[in-house]
């Protein structure tokens, strides 16, 4: 079986959550499963210094290059890749999955997928493959999936509301589980919008990969 990791940069507040994203793929690999991560080649929306939180002003980085860090090298450029080739697809969080992903960092409910990421996550829909939302990535989730999509970032009222204003039906959740749409294959879980240490994103998460390899084979 081979599945899909999108990763949208290196770092959580300007790319991919580094916890969030190799706790996914240990998951994975401990499940036997070969993975692909992959990124959109585009330039990152903001670059922030993890040291200070401050913006980096005038300083630019791109996002499948930065995401390389986390693949050691072993990564594609997501408009190259066939939703035709992948069993599932998983979307770690960090402010990269709202930023380069999509715009919801900046736009809330008026947010837009960006193009590449939208063809291929639209694409797995379209062939009923399962798909795993960690964090804040499952705000993409009413965009790919349309009105009436379930799904959780937690127990954040503030962003659920801006779910709900896209039309995704939000389920409040615990960071150690998970929330399942079974009518469109696909799984979340808070992960870090909860999570007060690695153990705890931890616990979610290898249970929404688990969960998620599951329906694969439903």
């Amino acid at each position: 079986m081979k599945v899909a990791v999108v990763l949208s940069g290196c770092g959580v507040f300007d790319g991919a959550e580094i916890h969030e994203s190799v706790l996914t793929l240990l998951a994975l690999s401990r499940a036997g499963v070969e993975v692909q991560c992959m990124a959109p080649n585009v330039a990152q929306k903001q670059v922030i210094n993890h040291l200070t939180g401050e913006e980096a002003k005038g300083e630019g980085r791109n996002v499948l290059v930065e995401a390389a860090r986390i693949a050691r090298g072993n990564i594609i450029d997501i408009a190259k890749a066939n939703p035709k080739d992948y069993a599932a697809v998983f979307f770690p969080g960090g402010f990269g999955a709202a930023k380069n992903l999509c715009d919801f960092a900046f736009k809330g409910s008026d947010c837009t997928v960006q193009p590449d990421v939208l063809r291929f996550a639209q694409g797995m829909a379209e062939l009923k493959k399962p798909a795993c939302y960690i964090c804040i990535a499952p705000a993409m989730i009413p965009r790919i999936y349309g009105k009436g999509a379930e799904l959780t970032i937690g127990t954040d009222a503030g962003t659920a509301d801006k779910i709900g204003a896209m039309g995704g039906q939000h389920r409040q959740c615990p960071v150690t589980e998970f929330v399942v749409d079974k009518a469109r294959n696909i799984v979340s879980t808070p992960a870090y919008m909860l999570a007060n240490n690695i153990g705890e994103a931890a616990t979610g998460i290898e249970k929404a990969v688990k969960a998620t390899l599951e329906l694969v084979h439903a």
